[in-house]
């Protein structure tokens, strides 16, 4: 008897809406731009949870599209590795003082570049793969 295989999740998740990576980079840029200009406390509070909330997007999004590379493929270890970055990202909370809460936001923000970074390598590599 045949065996079925399951729809991939990558598929899809790619059937899904794509991530907004344009704005997510502009979010990032907000604070790692060479010439950033200052962030008040409550401006930079909601730049932290705009950052928390694209990792949360981004995070099963690129696990998925990993599940289909092989196991010795170093795009997919790149990738996952900063997904298990990221996540560690996620749990340092936000900081009780300027300094710290700018230090949480500024890594989050890496992060958050990373993963766009690892989601445009990973949806051209499915896009030359055939997947759509």
């Amino acid at each position: 008897m045949p065996h079925r295989t399951a729809p991939s999740v990558a598929r899809a998740e790619l059937d899904q809406a794509p991530p907004d990576i344009a704005t997510m980079r502009t979010t990032t840029h907000r604070l790692l731009a060479e010439h950033a200009k200052p962030i008040d406390p409550e401006q930079l509070e909601t730049l932290r949870l705009a950052l928390y909330g694209h990792l949360q997007l981004l995070i099963p999004i690129i696990e998925a599209m990993t599940l289909g590379l092989p196991k010795d493929n170093v795009p997919r270890a790149c990738a996952l590795a900063c997904v298990g970055e990221a996540r560690m990202r996620v749990r340092l909370g936000g900081g009780d003082n300027l300094p710290v809460c700018l230090s949480v936001a500024m890594r989050l923000a890496r992060s958050v570049n990373a993963l766009c970074d690892h989601y445009d390598r990973l949806f051209s590599g499915l896009a030359d793969e055939g997947v759509s």
